[in-house]
C-alpha cells in the first residue's frame, strides 16, 4: 500500500525557514492531492495546507498564508512545504496525508485516510 514519509524538520530560530518534504513509497503519490497537517503537544491536529493532484490549486490555513508555500513537481513523487518567517507557534509535529482524491476541497483531518509518521519542527531561540 501507499506509504508517506515526511522529512526536513528540525530546530530553527524565529524568522527562519525550513522546507519539509513528503514522499511516497510508490509513484502513485502523483495521482492524489496531498495535505500538510500539524499537531502541537496537547492540541488537536490541524490542517495547514493542501495541493491538488495537478498542483494548480492550493489551500492554506489563515495563520500561514503569506509565509508557507506548498508545491509539487510532476513525476518527482514529492510534495514540499516551504515555511518562511517561522514563529514559535508553528512548533509542532508536521504530517503529510492524502485523501485519495484529485482535489483538496478541505483540510479537515477526517477527510484524509493515509498519513506519514510526522517530522518535528521546533521554532525557538
Amino acid at each position: 500500500q501507499l506509504q508517506l514519509v515526511e522529512s526536513g524538520g528540525g530546530l530553527v530560530q524565529p524568522g527562519g525557514s525550513l522546507r519539509l518534504s513528503c514522499s511516497a513509497s510508490v509513484s502513485t503519490l502523483d495521482y492524489y492531492a496531498i495535505a500538510w497537517f500539524r499537531q502541537a503537544p496537547g492540541k488537536e491536529r490541524e490542517g495547514v495546507s493542501c495541493i491538488s493532484r495537478s498542483g494548480s490549486r492550493t489551500t492554506y490555513v489563515d495563520s500561514v498564508k503569506g509565509r508557507f508555500t506548498i508545491s509539487r513537481v510532476n513525476g518527482k513523487n514529492t510534495v514540499y512545504l516551504q515555511m518562511n518567517s517561522l514563529k514559535p507557534e508553528d512548533t509542532a509535529v508536521y504530517y503529510c496525508a492524502t485523501n485519495f482524491q484529485t482535489l483538496c476541497r478541505s483540510i479537515g483531518v477526517n477527510e484524509y485516510d493515509r498519513w506519514g509518521q510526522g517530522t518535528q519542527v521546533t521554532v525557538s531561540s
